[in-house]
């Protein structure tokens, strides 16, 4: 198959370690610094990058968070200014570029990027800990709506890497499912049973999206995102 050429900059690596987030007993790994010189990306991401709940967060599946700078203004527009959004790493991104959002890139593409080679794994599902990182009841409900999600790579092969290096796509074997239209369908549309056979024909998705798929084609319902996007109570100001 042909590949369209699709070429993006990224401007900063960031890695994270664990720390208690927004004052609270939670530990995160979401406040990321940025990086200089060459950084090691391994099937786990990248080197010295931490998650505090290695049940969800984290593993090859999630190994590299990508999150597009240009979503930065609209964030602004939405939440008014913060200090947040004056430098990259807000949303806990190991990968901030502009030039490329979920409307360019598709589940199962494949980017060089340095030494290393990535494949898009799937989009972000946001959950409770956007609220306290933004002190925002409700930001893990907005970002999931907005389709501003970014999206992460597992690692098909390891090496070094570098701000300054480009993002080159090398195959595309689904263009027809940009992450758009995959969020779209998870998160604005009724169930529609021809897509969900469509999607999981697909190969690059791991096990839980391919339950969650399944889960969804058998019940006829959608899934009660309550857990995920809602702060437990206890941190509830």
């Amino acid at each position: 198959m042909r590949v369209k050429a699709l070429r993006c900059r990224v401007d900063y690596l960031l890695t994270g370690k664990v720390a208690a987030l927004a004052g609270t007993v939670h530990l995160s790994g979401i406040a990321k610094q940025v990086l200089s010189g060459r950084i090691w990306c391994g099937e786990q991401g990248l080197h010295g990058d931490e998650q505090g709940d290695r049940l969800f967060h984290g593993g090859p599946d999630k190994a590299v968070h990508h999150y597009p700078r240009e979503h930065y203004p609209f964030w602004r527009g939405q939440l008014g200014e913060r200090e947040l959004w004056s430098h990259p790493g807000a949303f806990g991104e190991n990968i901030s570029t502009t030039g490329c959002s979920e409307h360019d890139v598709c589940i199962g593409d494949r980017f060089s990027l340095g030494e290393a080679l990535l494949e898009v794994s799937q989009a972000r599902q946001p959950c409770w800990r956007l609220n306290l990182r933004f002190a925002q009841s409700d930001m893990s409900r907005l970002v999931q709506q907005s389709g501003k999600t970014g999206w992460y790579y597992r690692v098909l092969q390891s090496g070094w890497i570098a701000a300054g290096d480009e993002l080159i796509l090398q195959a595309r074997p689904h263009p027809q499912w940009p992450l758009s239209r995959i969020l779209d369908v998870l998160y604005c549309r009724p169930v529609e049973p021809d897509l969900l056979h469509e999607l999981l024909a697909i190969g690059s998705f791991p096990p839980s999206w391919r339950g969650m798929f399944e889960k969804r084609l058998s019940s006829g319902r959608l899934e009660d995102w309550t857990k995920r996007l809602h702060t437990p109570s206890a941190d509830v100001s």
